[in-house]
């Protein structure tokens, strides 16, 4: 009966937005910046952002400012499937804002709207196995073509929350969609020497961005999703890629790089290089014009950098 209150009262709420101005809290930067891009800009958007690209968005403190923010919020923005799991209940908890509540209107999850990489029915609910997603992959909006379709879902929302702009946003999403599809053609298209080369990373946080570029994840540094890399267990990746090292170590901006930059220098002493990637696993920032697709074009830049590289040794 509360879960069935609180949806009545959100979709009253959205009734009576005022037509000027939308509150949205955005759990990471992807999500800022893609809001960004559909809301009209000539219309006041409050946007907060709970995350920034140095944090990792499993692991934030459900601060008194981000309580604030959300109790405040017209609408929430989040990945979902269990990302925001050790926050996000605590702040919807505790802001009590029936309007971003699960299974509200204005509670948006990206991970509903797209079918996701390497689902795990059954795990979770052990503290010793880490960042298990038994949904599947989180971390969608690495790959631009899943990006696009949330996209679409989220245009559909904001119309919802606010009707007086419905037609401005139905024109912003139209041409953020005729662009976006012509950036993934064209990405795509540069990013063909990268198929078939070999990486190690840490996490999953660029798990869609293998799919989509034909990279083959072939190691993780972290012994078991989230958990920190061990001497024992990097050990053991060095040897087992001694024979064929790969192409990069690549580690997330969120995360601490001396496992992978011990694991590129152990391969440089043996006289192969193979460059540690630090890359931004999120946008550096959301308020920035064409963001996301900045993104993009910096990690393909990375990539291209080491693969050519890489063709020299």
């Amino acid at each position: 009966m509360l879960r069935r209150a609180a949806v009545a009262i959100g979709l009253l709420a959205f009734a009576v937005l005022p037509a000027h101005a939308l509150t949205v809290f955005a759990c990471e930067p992807e999500w800022a910046a893609l809001t960004r891009a559909l809301w009209p800009q000539d219309a006041t958007l409050r946007l907060h952002v709970a995350t920034h690209v140095a944090q990792d968005p499993h692991h934030i403190e459900a601060r008194p400012a981000l309580i604030a923010q959300l109790r405040s919020a017209d609408l929430a923005v989040c990945t979902g499937a269990g990302l925001e799991a050790g926050w996000l209940p605590a702040l919807q908890q505790r802001a009590g804002n029936a309007r971003v509540q699960d299974g509200a209107p204005g509670m948006f999850y990206a991970t509903t709207h797209v079918p996701l990489l390497d689902p795990k029915p059954g795990a979770g609910g052990n503290p010793f196995a880490g960042d298990v997603h038994a949904e599947g992959n989180p971390h969608l909006h690495a790959d631009p073509r899943r990006l696009r379709t949330v996209a679409q879902a989220l245009a559909r929302t904001l119309q919802a929350a606010a009707p007086a702009q419905a037609a401005a946003i139905a024109a912003r999403a139209d041409a953020f969609d005729r662009d976006w599809a012509t950036r993934t053609t064209a990405w795509s298209e540069r990013a063909a020497p990268l198929r078939g080369a070999v990486v190690a990373a840490q996490h999953s946080s660029f798990g869609y961005l293998w799919d989509w570029l034909g990279l083959v994840p072939v190691a993780d540094l972290e012994p078991k999703p989230g958990m920190a890399p061990t001497p024992g267990h990097l050990q053991s990746l060095l040897e087992r890629l001694r024979a064929a090292p790969p192409m990069a170590v690549v580690v997330a901006r969120h995360q601490d790089p001396r496992a992978g930059r011990w694991l590129s220098g152990q391969f440089a002493q043996a006289g192969t290089a193979v460059p540690l990637l630090v890359l931004p696993a999120t946008v550096p920032d959301p308020d920035a014009p064409d963001a996301l697709a900045r993104w993009f074009d910096a990690l393909l830049a990375a990539l291209l950098q080491a693969r050519s590289d890489g063709a020299t040794r």
